[in-house]
Formats: structure tokens, C-alpha cells, sequence
């Protein structure tokens, strides 16, 4: 009896030695401290020195960084961190609506909505192994529920692989009472930094349709091999393929975008004359951003009660390869 006592108290105390330890290094990994004006924010410390941070105010991822501790988004270098202005960059999240397709303000109310740190979420997928991450959660204020009468609640996880990927997994439930559905538009309104916009190039969205906003979302089929930037640019691209690269020649590096849920892809720059009526945009940032956004728009989200949508985004970035000059894409959209 003594004998299996003892054991007990052994496999008690290792079990809290572990789980003490898997604490602190949560703890390490996960560090919640203040931002630009006192602004609550969150930096998940990932494996060689990767990182993101993210703010509670639009829960807007508004770096992220690699091993080498470059910055792989674009932040204006005028933006705003002051409510209700949204951040100018990183990753802004476009709900419940996009752009101007709607009664509400442009790209919705949750990118200046203050989100919470969810402490008790319900069961994601499983999530990648040896990763850090952040649980988010958005309820509609009453002030919400005023010019968008609909329940719900958005949760969201951010999280940073091992190898430096960053992903962004969202879920929506409609928690309406009366039986009411809803419906919405989504996107999550990413913002890369490029070593110039001119020498940037997308490859993945040639040959499909798109809706250009700089001609009244007139319907077009794209004709060229790659999307490449020597003026405005603002297309909404429709049923995308579940992986798109953004080629930085200058800095042979390639952003590989991956998504579930969400079939559309814009592909925003504002070139410079649009620039410089963007008060929150430095008039040369333009140069250094693109935009290329994962979303749901052609086919708005409907939501009934109890139903919840779920969406993923991996972006990851990869170094480029080149044969005599030309960067070889397949390699990048075909690989795992």
C-alpha cells in the first residue's frame, strides 16, 4: 500500500512539474504588454527568434517576422493607432462587410472594434505542432447591434508555426435568438512589405475572372502570365485557387498564400496619385506595400442561427528560385 502510495505521489508530482513548465513557457511564448498610445497588444515569440504581434484593437496582426528579424508586412508609416481610426497595415479584417457593398461603413466594424483574449474557446482543428498562439474573441456592442441588428460570435486564432508560417483561423457563429439569419461579406485586407511595388509580381490569379473597382467593378478575364504593377490597382479576383504567390524579385523572396474558405482574392495598390489622398499613407509607401487579400465577396456568407463558417489563412514566405532570369512559380504553387 506504501509502495503504490508513493507512486501515486511521483506520478502526481511530475504531472505538476510538467504542467508547470508548459506555463512558463506559455508564459515565454505568449506575452501580452502595450503598444503605440497604451494600446493592449499581444507578441507571440516563435522558434529562431520569429515573432507577431498583434493588437486587441481590430485583433490586426501588425508584424511579422522571420528568423533573420525582417518584417514581412507593411505598416504606413502615418498610420493611426489611435481609436476609432483602423490601423493603415498589417492585417485588418473586413467584417461584415467589404469595402463599400453594403449599408455599413467601408470594410466593416471589427478592424476598429476592441476584441477580447478568448480564455475558454471551443476545440479548433488541431493545431500545428511545436506552434504559439492567441485566442481572440469579438462580441457586437450594443452600438454594433444598431446599424448591424445580428448576434454573433467571431472567433479567431493567430498562430506562429515553427518554421515562421503565420496563420490566421477564423469562425463565425450566428447567435441570433429570433431565428434570423444574416449574411456578410469578409476579407482579411493583407498588407505586404515589398522591396518595390515595381519589381513585384503575383502569380496564381492569370487567366480568371475579376471585378475592376477603378471601372465600376465592371466584369474582366485577366489575359497576362502574372500581375504585375505599374499603375492603381484595385481587382477583386474570383474563384481563386487555394494557393497564389507574391514573387519580390529585388529581395528573391516569395509570399506564398494559402486559404480555406475563402474563394476571392483582392489585389490592391494605390500607385501615387491615389496616395496622396490617403492621410494615413505616406505619399512613397506605396511603393513599398501590396495588397493581396484573401476574402469571401462574390457569394456573401448566410449564416442561420447556430451555424458557424469557418475560414483559414496560412502565409508563409519562401526563398525565390530563378532559371535564367525568370522566377520559377510552380514551385512555389504546386509544393507543400
Amino acid at each position: 500500500m506504501m509502495r503504490l502510495l508513493h507512486i501515486v505521489v511521483c506520478i502526481i508530482s511530475a504531472f505538476t512539474i510538467t504542467f508547470t513548465e508548459n506555463v512558463e513557457a506559455y508564459n515565454k511564448s505568449v506575452e501580452i504588454t502595450k503598444g503605440i498610445n497604451d494600446l493592449d497588444k499581444v507578441i507571440l515569440h516563435g522558434y529562431k527568434g520569429t515573432s507577431v504581434e498583434v493588437y486587441l484593437y481590430g485583433a490586426q496582426v501588425t508584424s511579422w517576422k522571420n528568423e533573420h528579424n525582417e518584417e514581412m508586412l507593411f505598416v504606413s508609416s502615418k498610420a493611426i493607432f489611435k481609436p476609432p481610426k483602423p490601423i493603415r497595415g498589417g492585417i485588418p479584417i473586413c467584417f461584415p462587410q467589404f469595402s463599400n457593398l453594403g449599408p455599413l461603413q467601408s470594410h466593416g466594424f471589427a478592424r476598429n472594434s476592441f476584441w477580447t483574449i478568448d480564455i475558454d474557446p471551443p476545440p479548433f482543428t488541431p493545431n500545428v505542432t511545436n506552434s504559439v498562439f492567441v485566442d481572440l474573441l469579438l462580441l457586437p456592442t450594443e452600438e454594433d447591434l444598431k446599424i448591424w441588428p445580428h448576434r454573433f460570435e467571431y472567433r479567431l486564432r493567430i498562430t506562429l508555426g515553427p518554421k515562421g508560417d503565420l496563420i490566421l483561423t477564423s469562425r463565425i457563429k450566428n447567435t441570433n435568438t429570433d431565428g434570423t439569419p444574416f449574411t456578410f461579406t469578409f476579407a482579411h485586407h493583407t498588407y505586404f512589405s515589398v522591396s518595390n511595388i515595381s519589381e513585384v509580381r503575383v502569380e496564381g490569379l492569370e487567366k480568371l475572372d475579376y471585378l475592376d473597382n477603378l471601372k465600376n467593378r465592371t466584369r474582366f478575364t485577366d489575359q497576362g502570365d502574372a500581375i504585375t504593377f505599374n499603375s492603381e490597382t484595385d481587382k477583386i479576383y474570383l474563384s481563386t485557387p487555394s494557393k497564389i504567390s507574391v514573387l519580390d524579385n529585388e529581395k528573391n523572396r516569395t509570399f506564398v498564400i494559402r486559404k480555406d474558405g475563402l474563394p476571392d482574392a483582392v489585389v490592391w495598390n494605390p500607385w501615387a496619385e491615389k496616395a496622396k489622398t490617403i492621410v494615413d499613407l505616406g505619399e512613397d509607401d506605396y511603393k513599398q506595400m501590396l495588397c493581396v487579400e484573401a476574402a469571401a465577396i462574390e457569394k456573401p456568407i448566410k449564416l442561420m442561427p447556430g451555424e458557424e463558417w469557418k475560414a483559414r489563412l496560412e502565409l508563409s514566405a519562401v526563398p525565390s528560385c530563378y532559371f535564367r532570369g525568370k522566377n520559377d512559380s510552380n514551385k512555389v504553387l504546386e509544393g507543400t
